[in-house]
C-alpha cells in the first residue's frame, strides 16, 4: 500500500528522532503563527532536516501584514530543508490566515512545494491539499470521505485522529469525554466489556452503565480500526493521509506491518 499511498507523520521536538526511523516524511510541529504576525519556532535538534514545516496558530489574534510572515516562513524552509508546509490550524477561519494561506500557496507552488490546510480553509485555496478529519461521533466516515473527495477531488488528504472518548447516553451534543491510553485500558481490563466494531464510524466500541450516572458508549480505535480508515480513504481515492505520531507511537508498528 505505501508504493500507492503516502503516509505523513507530524511531530513536535521531542518525538522527531523517534518517528523519523520509520522513514516516513515528518512535518515537524515546531513553528506558530505569533504576534506581528512572526514564525515563532521551538528549537528542533540541530541535525534535523528535510521533511516539512508544520505551524499552528494557538493564540494567534488575527493582526499584521502576510507578506514578511511568508517570507520568514521560505527562509526557515531553506534553512531547514522543508519541503512543504502543513498548517495545523484551528477555530474560525481568520481573514489574515486566509490571506497567509493564499499567499504561501503561489510561493510553494512555485517551488514544486505541497501546502496543507485544514478543511475550513480550504475553500479558500485552489491547489493546497485539504485535511479532512477522521473523527466522528455519529453518519458514516465512507459518506464523508466520499463528499470531501467530491468537494476538494485530488486535493484530499485524510487526517487521522484517534478516538478514545466516552460519552454519555443518550449524547445530544455528540461530545464525548476524552479518554487516556491508561484511563481506556483500565476501563477495558476492570469491565471487560463486549467490544463490538462500527462500520459506520470505522472504529471499535462498548457500552455500560454507571450506577452514578446510568448508561456510556465508549468509543476507540486500535491499529486495526486505523488502518480500516486508511483503507476507506484509499478506495475513495484518497492517496495521502497524515498522523500524529504522539496519538499513534504505540500502534505504528502494526499500523504499518498491516499495511504492506
Amino acid at each position: 500500500m505505501q508504493g500507492k499511498y503516502e503516509l505523513i507523520l507530524t511531530a513536535p521536538p521531542g518525538d522527531c528522532r523517534a518517528a523519523l526511523r520509520f522513514g516516513l516524511p515528518v512535518a515537524h510541529a515546531a513553528y506558530r503563527v505569533g504576534g506581528g504576525p512572526h514564525l515563532f519556532r521551538a528549537n528542533l535538534p540541530l541535525p534535523v532536516r528535510g521533511g516539512l514545516m508544520a505551524v499552528d496558530c494557538a493564540g494567534f489574534d488575527g493582526r499584521g501584514e502576510s507578506g514578511p510572515f511568508c517570507q520568514e516562513v521560505l527562509r526557515e524552509c531553506a534553512a531547514r530543508g522543508f519541503t512543504g508546509v502543513l498548517c495545523d490550524f484551528e477555530g474560525r477561519p481568520f481573514p489574515l490566515l486566509i490571506q497567509i494561506l493564499r499567499e504561501l500557496e503561489g510561493l510553494l507552488e512555485k517551488r514544486g512545494w505541497p501546502l496543507y490546510v485544514p478543511e475550513s480553509y480550504g475553500p479558500h485555496t485552489v491547489s493546497a491539499k485539504v485535511l479532512v478529519s477522521s473523527a466522528l461521533s455519529g453518519g458514516s466516515l465512507a459518506q464523508r470521505l466520499a463528499e470531501a473527495r467530491e468537494r476538494f477531488g485530488d486535493r484530499t488528504v485524510l487526517a487521522v485522529e484517534r478516538v478514545a472518548e466516552d460519552f454519555f447516553l443518550p449524547s445530544l451534543d455528540g461530545q464525548g469525554r476524552p479518554l487516556t491510553r491508561e484511563q481506556l485500558n483500565t476501563m477495558l481490563e476492570e469491565r471487560s466489556p463486549s467490544v463490538f466494531f462500527s462500520t459506520e464510524l470505522c472504529a471499535h466500541y462498548f457500552t455500560y452503565m454507571s450506577r452514578e450516572n446510568g448508561a456510556h458508549f465508549v468509543l476507540f480505535d486500535d491499529a486495526g480500526s486505523i488502518r480500516k480508515k486508511l483503507l476507506m480513504a484509499q478506495n475513495t481515492g484518497i492517496r495521502q493521509a497524515v498522523l500524529a505520531y504522539p496519538q499513534v507511537d504505540d500502534l505504528l508498528d502494526d499500523i504499518l506491518a498491516g499495511l504492506q
